[in-house]
């Protein structure tokens, strides 16, 4: 039987796709839990159930079922019940269920008005902790008056600095804080209060008699957005002690099983935003040394390399059972790794070194099981087992591999190469399906948001489906971005369109000597810092025959006040400087001015609903291109945040790609 041909992946796969999130394996072993989301074509929404696999042999199975959100799986201490937060009840209020993993019905739990954040069981197994955040008083009355309903929000008074937050809208008034909830009856007692601070990432101590968190309670929180410090909290409420440890925002506190320790994660203060995320210890009591462990090996932790289908996010730093060990990711060189090292900062070590990205890390309790998420260049996530004393690695799910058996994604090869400064760089190329070496085709530039970001060996479905219209498409990590160290971090600070553009630029001159690049059709394309880049290289240059720019910034001026985060964004320009007072310094590194100088025919596509990168800052790339006669075509879509491209909704998704399509087959194709 002749082999049967495979297919090139299309806009519409998207509907296919299955990803795994929040995977969990149960203390004694023997299961993982994980939610399996999914998209329903019909109405266009993103649904999530619970499925369980063991961790001997057999096949993953479908545990909750329905058009519903079930996520954040908890298993409870004894491994008997999961605990998990689902909208089931109501598609607008979520709310804690249990469900007995031998079986039988979920049950809901709680009956709250609100938002729930992360919430973990108890030692004991009789209580959960979580950060809670109330519905407003105001739109609870609201709903529940049926004219007040329909007539919707008269006005909205905002008195915050933040009172936004792309993805999800205007800030209620209420705030995050920490409540206690018990498992059998589903009472909260809610422990802190405050109308000007949060609460976040709450953790009980090993005894269950006390909670960590993280909170900044500093004078002016909003503007003082960096001082964030960890807290002590009485499990029965009442006065919060604050652990005393260096400046910078912390995330993530866990308590070393033992109960001496409290491990986190530390970012740099405001003034020097470049530098690496790094691990830290101090002791749980509050006496003796706050430790940085990763400081000197001048890496990035956490996870920050970029795709666009599924999403593996920063783990909590990882206890061995005797608190000696912690488990950390790392990003670095195109990869997120698992390392681990010991509590003196000691004692590195390789724990998973795939190339592809690491998630979702959690031990059972004998510490021989180690679960977790792994990704590569060409699939999505995949729940695997470890073997910690032998060493050995399983996967023990296979979601979309029929897909990717039937299609033909092309080649990718990887390059390194010396940039202006004779830094080291890292780029990949892409080649189309049934690559023909001596074939000329057109190309498309592909750059990272963030800045702070990396590429690297992680599922992209936007770059494959370009290829498979026949283009080579090519990324690289400039300087500005993460995971090659702190030096090439810094490169930008206080100077985007420099260092950055130069790196670029040295990607595109190597490109474009390969033999089967058409230097005569060249486009590039980027979304939000690589939107800025985007904006910056056609203000700047003419080598291109077509750009896209999305979700971009052009103005930093205006940009003070339009981003959920502007005030975030003078840290880059200086250490807190206002704009009104370093205008020229904002005017000179915003691509706005040098609009002028745009011949490039350029397609710019913004959400409406971006509250990140405000669609201002769109309008006014294509407004001025408008003026200068420039080629150009505006694409907004409504409802969507700034991350349309990974989390919108699919059928806007498909239109984006077939807009960024039909312009670059329009001037590299005709």
């Amino acid at each position: 039987m002749p082999k049967r041909k495979k297919r090139f992946i299309t806009a519409e796969d998207l509907y296919r796709f299955q990803y795994v999130t929040g995977c969990q394996i149960s203390p004694d072993g023997q299961y993982v839990v994980f939610c399996l989301w999914w998209v329903n074509k019909d109405n266009q929404k993103k649904y999530s159930n619970l499925w369980v696999v063991p961790t001997d042999r057999g096949a993953a199975r479908q545990f909750t079922y329905g058009d519903q959100v079930d996520s954040q799986p908890r298993w409870s201490p004894d491994s008997r019940q999961i605990a998990f937060v689902s909208n089931r009840g109501n598609e607008k209020q979520s709310q804690i269920y249990v469900i007995p993993i031998d079986g039988g019905e979920a049950r809901p739990l709680t009956d709250l008005k609100g938002e729930f954040g992360g919430f973990e069981w108890s030692p004991d197994g009789k209580r959960f902790v979580c950060n809670f955040r109330k519905t407003d008083k105001e739109e609870l009355d609201r709903e529940a008056d049926e004219q007040k309903k329909e007539l919707g929000v008269v006005e909205r008074h905002i008195t915050r600095l933040m009172y936004k937050a792309d993805a999800y809208g205007f800030l209620p008034k209420e705030r995050w804080h920490i409540w206690t909830i018990d498992a059998r009856t589903g009472r909260g007692k809610q422990l802190t209060e405050g109308e000007s601070y949060d609460e976040y990432a709450p953790q009980w101590s090993p005894d269950g008699k006390r909670i960590v968190f993280v909170s900044n309670r500093s004078e002016n929180p909003e503007r003082t957005w960096d001082e964030y410090d960890l807290y002590l909290i009485s499990a029965a409420g009442g006065n919060l002690h604050k652990i005393e440890a260096p400046p910078g925002e912390k995330e993530m506190p866990r308590f070393s099983p033992d109960g001496r320790w409290i491990a986190y994660y530390q970012h740099a203060p405001r003034e020097a935003l470049w530098r690496n995320t790094n691990l830290w210890v101090v002791p749980a009591n509050g006496d003796g040394q706050v430790k940085n462990l990763t400081e000197p090996l001048d890496f990035q932790v956490g996870q920050d390399t970029i795709n666009d289908i599924d999403k593996i996010d920063c783990i909590p730093p990882t206890w061995s059972n005797d608190s000696q060990t912690l488990y950390f990711q790392m990003s670095h060189h195109g990869d997120t790794l698992l390392k681990s090292i010991d509590i003196n900062g000691t004692n590195l070590q390789d724990v998973i070194s795939n190339q592809g990205v690491v998630g979702d890390v959690q031990l059972d309790q004998s510490n021989a099981k180690l679960v977790y998420l792994h990704g590569d260049m060409t699939s999505l996530a995949q729940v695997w087992l470890r073997n910690l004393p032998t060493g050995g690695s399983r996967k023990l799910t296979g979601f979309n591999q029929n897909l990717f058996r039937a299609v033909d994604l092309g080649n990718v090869e990887e390059v390194w190469f010396k940039g202006p400064a004779d830094n080291d760089l890292q780029g990949w190329i892409i080649k189309p399906p049934g690559f023909i070496k001596t074939k000329k085709y057109p190309s498309i530039l592909e750059i990272h948001g963030g800045p702070m970001a990396q590429y690297g060996n992680y599922f992209m479905h936007e770059f494959y489906y370009l290829a498979a219209q026949g283009y080579v498409v090519y990324f690289c990590n400039p300087r500005g971005g993460q995971g090659y160290g702190e030096a090439h971090t810094k490169a930008i600070y206080n100077d985007w369109g420099n260092a950055d553009y130069a790196d670029v630029m040295a990607w595109v001159d190597l490109v474009e000597q390969k033999p089967y690049i058409d230097r005569d059709r060249m486009g590039v394309t980027g979304g939000s810092y690589g939107g800025f880049m985007t904006n910056w290289i056609i203000g700047h240059t003419d080598r291109f025959k077509a750009a896209v720019t999305q979700r971009s910034v052009s103005n930093f001026i205006s940009m003070g006040g339009s981003s959920d985060l502007g005030h975030h964004w003078e840290a880059l320009f200086g250490a807190g400087g206002m704009i009104w007072d370093d205008y020229d310094n904002f005017w000179r590194q915003s691509p706005l001015k040098y609009i002028g100088n745009v011949k490039t025919p350029t397609l710019v596509i913004h959400s409406e609903q971006d509250l990140r990168c405000d669609i201002e800052q769109g309008e006014q790339v294509y407004v001025a291109l408008k003026k200068l006669g420039v080629d150009t075509e505006l694409v907004r879509f409504p409802g969507e945040p700034h991350g349309l491209s990974r989390q919108g909704r699919t059928d806007r998704r498909i239109a984006r790609l077939n807009h960024i399509l039909r312009w670059f087959d329009r001037h590299l194709k005709a």
